[in-house]
């Protein structure tokens, strides 16, 4: 399976990256599956329903959130609607929306995505480590799913790496969200996982992790709130990751960073 996993989509320019990009890079890298965070699509804090569904209609199989998966109150009756739109797994039960889903993949294929948030240094929820446990229990990778995505929401390096390790060989690939800098340690991991700590974000790189410097700058000096942060708007670069799987046992055999637009550096799988 072709996988394509892309960071948090920040604000309009994001947004319309998004768009813009992804029906051709379904259709260069022949992908089967696109999974994207969309938590700050909205004006840097949310996602809304008509923003998901432009970006399903582009291209996207699964959209994931985190931390600001309430920012838009609209959204919570959505999360009901549509199962291809999930929020952080380890939420308290009774919270609306869904926090796994099983998708078709074509080829008579079928791929779960898990999104997780973790705990440190975030808002304190249930246990994400036994709450993906479970929810892999339920669909053994190589058996019932030809795939498996963790997305994992998280602030600190060190949970991301855990979740990684814990999850080596359960899963296609644990991917870290949230902190919207792409980090440099692609790999497999020993069991046979494809691992990123942070995919990076779907955004203008010319700003503090997605938005306008000035404001966001000035808040380290005078740590004071400020006016409310806003995206930043220059062209924005995709960041994600790109990886391909064993069907038999849903395992990576090949992983690569893409970066395509906006001021990064650009890379292709």
């Amino acid at each position: 399976m072709r996988i394509l996993f892309l960071g948090d989509i920040v604000g309009r320019s994001g947004r319309d990256a998004f768009v813009e990009r992804v029906p051709g890079l379904r259709r260069d890298l022949a992908l089967d599956l696109v999974v994207v965070n969309g938590e700050n699509a909205s004006h840097g804090f949310g996602l809304s329903p008509d923003m998901a569904r432009a970006f399903l209609a582009a291209g996207a199989d699964v959209i994931t959130l985190g931390n600001h998966a309430w920012d838009r109150r609209e959204i919570v009756p959505y999360l009901e609607e549509e199962r291809r739109v999930i929020r952080p797994i380890n939420f308290p039960p009774g919270t609306p929306g869904f926090g796994a889903v099983v998708v078709d993949v074509p080829g008579n294929r079928r791929a779960l995505v898990v999104n997780a948030m973790g705990r440190l240094f975030m808002d304190p929820l249930d246990d994400p480590f036994r709450a993906i446990q479970a929810e892999l229990a339920k669909h053994p990778l190589g058996r019932s799913v030809q795939a498996t995505i963790l997305d994992v929401h998280c602030e600190a390096t060190s949970e991301k790496q855990a979740f990684g390790h814990s999850f080596d060989g359960m899963a296609s690939l644990v991917i870290g969200t949230h902190t919207h800098v792409p980090t440099a340690d692609h790999q497999i991991l020993p069991g046979g996982t494809a691992y990123q700590t942070d995919a990076g974000m779907c955004g203008d790189f010319d700003s503090v992790i997605g938005m306008q410097k000035g404001g966001a700058a000035l808040r380290f000096w005078r740590k004071m709130p400020g006016e409310r942060l806003a995206p930043a708007e220059g062209e924005a670069t995709l960041c994600g990751l790109f990886v391909e799987t064993d069907d038999a046992t849903g395992l990576a055999t090949r992983v690569a960073p893409l970066r395509q637009g906006g001021r990064l550096s650009q890379t292709m799988p």
